[in-house]
């Protein structure tokens, strides 16, 4: 059963009218008084009647961007992306709606914190970028805000996580769709509440990355993973797991001691993750980082060591960032089209782009070969 505006004003305490003063911000409230519904509003998870917030939603100027680390180029790609479609037709100097990014650090709660206060602001769309977090209280408690933010009116797209319910990769890895669809495909996208997608093929880019390192003729590939509770640490390992199986590649004892798990998507991950695998597994001459930052840190372990790359250990990222090709030596990565996809999620928040059938579209990957991998040493 839906929550009502009178089951706010009994677990605040106070009157229906009350609660409706605080939630429309037009009439002065005691802060204590203030702060009791705002958290009633919290606890009972309680939205806006359905058509008044669709209205107070579709004629909002305020558009959300929830990004892990704003610092991290991935997420200041897609973000900038995003905002670069809010200027006006051919890039007019007068944006349509005004872009909030909102900095989570990762945080589960930060994340479900800006959306409540996003929906408290009315916002007419938001995007949320990067992986998902995997624990199964937190999943619940964002799909539920998300469907009751979409059902109120405002757009939700996921750009670069797994769509909320139903098969992860419900479409097809390849370019980003711009066939039109009919008047009556788009309503019934935006007036069913969907939650968008604009997913990235993690699985199929990791997978062509661990095949390239094994046709090099490397046996011993080594992989330091990014964060044990994402999406995209999870499905990047699982195409690399896939690769070495399909090649007839080690056992799954084997394949975990050439694992380091556990750290974050950052240059001192890719450190340390290099020297526990080369301590761990000295006969390593391949190393997959879970993204490009990482890589760094490994290139960097490995010259610390006394190791050439990729003379003696070949190093491999993943999202082809825009210093990749400058590293020395040039750094062999997956290639995600992150500015596209970006766009994509912006034009779909905006209701400018149809959203796709299934509600879902998922972009390719290429694989950019440079000079950081080459054949294994003799006897490698």
């Amino acid at each position: 059963m839906a929550v009502t505006l009178a089951d706010v004003a009994a677990r605040a305490g106070v009157s229906s009218a009350t609660v409706s003063r605080v939630l429309s911000g037009n009439y002065p409230v005691a802060d204590a008084t203030r702060n009791r519904v705002l958290r009633a509003v919290d606890e009972l998870e309680y939205v806006v009647n359905g058509p008044a917030s669709a209205l107070a939603a579709a004629s909002s100027d305020l558009l959300g961007i929830l990004v892990n680390d704003i610092a991290d180029p991935f997420f200041g790609i897609i973000a900038g992306a995003v905002q670069g479609e809010l200027e006006g037709p051919q890039g007019g100097p007068v944006p349509r709606k005004l872009a909030v990014v909102c900095n989570t650090g990762g945080s589960p709660e930060r994340e479900l914190t800006y959306l409540t206060l996003l929906q408290r602001q009315r916002a007419a769309a938001i995007v949320l970028t990067g992986g998902a977090v995997e624990d199964p209280e937190h999943r619940s408690a964002l799909a539920t805000r998300l469907r009751r933010l979409a059902a109120s009116g405002t757009r939700i797209v996921l750009c670069g996580r797994p769509p909320l319910e139903g098969p992860e990769q419900r479409a097809e890895p390849g370019a980003l769709p711009r066939s039109a669809h009919t008047a009556a495909d788009r309503a019934q996208g935006t007036a069913s509440g969907t939650v968008l997608t604009v997913a990235f093929d993690n699985r199929g880019g990791a997978y062509a990355l661990t095949s390239h390192l094994l046709t090099l003729g490397h046996r011993h590939i080594g992989y330091v993973a990014g964060p044990a509770e994402r999406t995209t640490t999870r499905h990047r390992l699982e195409g690399h797991r896939a690769a070495l199986a399909a090649h007839g590649g080690p056992d799954t004892r084997q394949a975990e001691r050439l694992t380091v798990h556990g750290g974050d998507y950052d240059r001192s991950s890719g450190y340390e993750g290099a020297r526990e695998l080369l301590r761990r597994a000295p006969e390593t001459t391949a190393v997959l980082a879970a993204n490009d930052t990482v890589a760094l840190g490994v290139c960097a372990a490995l010259r610390e060591l006394g190791l050439r790359v990729p003379q003696d250990v070949s190093v491999a990222g993943f999202d082809d960032l825009p210093f990749s090709a400058d590293a020395s030596p040039a750094l062999t990565t997956v290639r995600l089209p992150l500015h596209e996809a970006g766009a994509h999620a912006g034009q779909l928040a905006l209701g400018t782009l149809p959203p796709p059938p299934g509600g879902v579209t998922t972009v390719g990957h290429e694989l950019m070969v440079r000079a950081s991998t080459a054949p294994p040493r003799a006897g490698g």
